[in-house]
């Protein structure tokens, strides 16, 4: 055996060994509930990817709040997973929580709409610069009844996607470009159709492969994230959403920014803080301080169309909609979280963290002469097992190595810092502070250091 991504790996695997038996050691409470959940939750859970992450049985949260949680054997961390986004701007932010109070005795859901939801819309309008908008319980189910919308409002069945992309667990966008064909994602369980049939996928920043996808004319929307987020960081290339734009619009199909991910980049997200504009916007995860919640907006223009299509179908359900979106309970936190907690001020102080953490992770990683880089969408910061950041995502994937990666999270944990499991996404929230990145920064460049 010798070196792998610029490690020695048998260090590697004996390191990794030794975290986990550590990580056993430190967290008796923990593994006594994982047993008895395992009684009674599939694959021992309560939902399965839980179990992606590193550790030999999952870690149980006692509390968490702002930029801590505390897990069942009483250890505090400082948290950059954050809920993969769904808790950006902290755990239990104040005044969410007091707004949760609040509405606690005054009901949770009644099929119309509340005294939140008029304030709400209109400090949507005015963030995403996109006048008309709906709710749903995820991005998941947005990104979903957006697609139907469209198809309805288009006449067109297709939709394009872009390779690795990520939008919730939407069936329609699981293709892949495997060898340059498009084909259906294997670990999607249970799908009976063939979703290559109305779904296009081509590669993120391939600009000459995107105008021939849309040749045909027959793609309703291209779905996107502005910049590629749970393949690892991909960016555009400079110039790229300008001209893809461009295209789009004249082939005329209709663009969809999804902001799950990229709100990290702004209060309005991605598109906004970069000057596109696209005819809808989806945004979920972090709307409601972490309750279940999503938004999608769209321009005037596009909601005609789109009530024209509702007018004129059959009397029936629609698909669209489910009983206990936009309920009166995730409106109030909702509205709490978007006029006190997600502000400028927020974005600001949580975007100098971000670099000083990007900038400390550069720093350790040409200390130990690793061939990695770092990227960042603001409050998102990201390192890679490459010299150079991918610019689409087959070169992506092809920098991913999860043995490595469950090696440095376990390592951190065991050291009280979380970060995601699936890759190697941090995230900072307002009430970050500097011992909390040193402490990130300490124990990433101590993990490098046995690695090495």
């Amino acid at each position: 055996m010798g070196t792998r991504d610029g490690l020695n790996w048998p260090r590697v695997q004996a390191l990794a060994a030794r975290e986990r038996a550590d990580y056993v050691a430190r967290h008796p409470a923990s593994q006594a509930l994982a047993a008895q959940a395992a009684q009674h939750l599939l694959f021992g859970v309560p939902m399965h990817w839980m179990n992606d992450w590193s550790t030999p049985f999952a870690l149980t949260v006692n509390e968490a709040s702002g930029a801590h949680f505390t897990d069942a054997d009483g250890l505090q961390y400082a948290d950059f997973c954050l809920g993969d986004t769904g808790a950006m701007f902290g755990h239990a932010p104040a005044p969410v929580a007091a707004a949760i109070a609040r509405q606690a005795t005054r009901g949770y859901t009644a099929m119309l709409p509340s005294n939140d939801a008029a304030p709400v819309a209109t400090e949507l309008a005015r963030r995403f610069g996109l006048p008309y908008w709906q709710f749903a319980l995820s991005a998941s189910d947005a990104n979903r009844f957006m697609l139907r919308w469209l198809r309805a409002a288009t006449g067109r069945s297709k939709i394009l996607v872009f390779n690795g992309c990520y939008h919730g667990t939407v069936d329609d966008v699981f293709v892949d470009l495997v060898d340059g064909v498009p084909t259906q994602r294997a670990s999607l369980l249970g799908q009976v159709h063939d979703l290559t049939a109305h779904t296009v996928v081509v590669e993120f920043n391939d600009l000459d492969a995107l105008d021939a996808a849309l040749g045909a004319g027959d793609i309703a929307c291209v779905l996107a994230e502005p910049v590629m987020t749970n393949v690892g960081i991909v960016l555009p290339q400079p110039g790229y959403w300008r001209a893809a734009q461009e295209i789009i619009a004249r082939h005329g199909t209709l663009l969809v920014i999804d902001e799950t991910h990229t709100i990290s980049s702004g209060p309005g997200g991605y598109a906004q803080a970069h000057g596109m504009r696209p005819d809808a916007v989806v945004i979920g995860k972090p709307l409601a301080g972490g309750l279940p919640c999503a938004a999608y907006g769209m321009t005037e223009e596009l909601a005609r169309r789109v009530e024209h299509a509702k007018r004129s179908a059959p009397a029936g359900h629609s698909g669209i909609g489910t009983t206990l979106s936009a309920n009166m309970f995730a409106m109030a936190a909702m509205r709490a979280n978007l006029e006190q907690v997600m502000t400028q001020d927020a974005y600001t102080q949580m975007f100098a963290l971000a670099q000083q953490l990007a900038d400390g992770l550069r720093a350790s990683i040409a200390r130990h002469g690793l061939p990695w880089c770092v990227t960042q969408v603001g409050a998102r910061t990201e390192f890679q097992f490459g010299l150079v950041p991918p610019q689409n995502g087959s070169a992506a994937k092809m920098l991913m190595d999860e043995e490595l990666e469950q090696a440095i999270h376990l390592y951190l944990l065991n050291r009280g810092v979380l970060i995601t499991p699936f890759h190697n996404m941090l995230l900072v929230c307002p009430a970050t502070s500097e011992a909390d990145l040193q402490r990130l920064l300490q124990a990433f460049d101590d993990c490098l250091a046995a690695l090495v």
